[in-house]
């Protein structure tokens, strides 16, 4: 069994049980600044992630079965060699701690990683996915997986978007939350201000758009910077934040298809942008001809 620093943790009413139990709170996230990441895949990159500005780690400590300990030995070894608290804990004990029905026996204890927006905006990001009213924490987590994955420069939530640190917005992002810079709580009209500034090409994704993400394509627009505004689930961007955006676009739809939910659409825009961005033709300016 790979080895870990204390005796097996087994009783519900320890103080770290209950510490970490009660994260499950959003007041009491923002009160400890710690959240829970859950699963081999988050604790891997949670670990991997290394220092926060303040030099202390991302990580506080792990907790894992008996059985996971073994299963996931190698994390074991990289959480130690990090010089991280790693304790086993019955299975009672996980189930406790963790938002799952069905836990995978480990789990982190993490430190708040967000990034200040104005540190963004330093990075002179070129693709940036902006949740302005996103409410639904797997919507949340699985647009701030995609923009991973399309090599995005940052994710912003807004003010008035779900808490970065749900449990199932850290679960839903598969790890990602430890890949790119995420700034939380910023007003929408200072996002797309800032960003403007810094050169940034805001497009709103909207069903009613105007202008279709073909058109985009075609013109050869959406190699410039861009920040992409995807808006609540139920009913998208309100009229003022549509009208703060350069362009509302829509995806457009071949077939039948009534819409695309928020995730979807997400990916299809990030993608296209990733895409444009990358082309060795590069781009042209918007308003400008061949």
């Amino acid at each position: 069994m790979a080895s870990t620093d204390t005796p097996l943790l087994s009783s519900l009413r320890s103080p770290r049980v209950i510490a970490a139990r009660k994260l499950a709170r959003r007041a009491q996230r923002g009160k400890d600044r710690r959240f829970l990441a859950e699963g081999p895949q988050a604790v891997r990159e949670a670990v991997a992630y290394g220092l926060l500005p303040s030099g202390e780690h991302a990580v506080v400590e792990v907790y894992l079965t008996p059985e996971a300990a073994e299963r996931h030995a190698e994390l074991v070894t990289a959480a130690r060699a990090a010089d991280l608290p790693v304790l086993t804990a019955t299975d009672e004990v996980i189930a406790d701690i963790c938002d799952t029905v069905t836990p995978q026996g480990i789990v982190a204890l993490c430190r708040f990683l967000d990034t200040p927006f104005e540190t963004v905006l330093r990075s002179r990001p070129k693709l940036v996915a902006v949740l302005a009213n996103v409410r639904d924490p797997g919507n949340a987590g699985t647009v701030l997986r995609t923009a991973d994955a399309a090599g995005a420069d940052a994710v912003v939530l807004t003010d008035a978007s779900v808490d970065l640190y749900n449990p199932k917005a850290v679960r839903a992002s598969v790890g990602s939350l430890f890949h790119l810079p995420v700034a939380v709580g910023v007003p929408v009209e200072q996002v797309v201000a800032r960003l403007r500034e810094g050169g940034v090409r805001l497009l709103a994704a909207d069903g009613a758009g105007e202008r279709d993400l073909d058109q985009e394509l075609d013109e050869g627009t959406l190699g410039a910077p861009t920040a992409w505004i995807f808006g609540n689930e139920a009913w998208g961007l309100p009229e003022q934040t549509r009208a703060l955006a350069d362009e509302v676009v829509r995806v457009p739809i071949h077939g039948h298809a009534e819409s695309l939910n928020l995730a979807t659409a997400a990916a299809v825009c990030l993608y296209a942008s990733a895409r444009a961005q990358r082309s060795p033709a590069g781009c042209r300016e918007p308003g400008t001809e061949r």
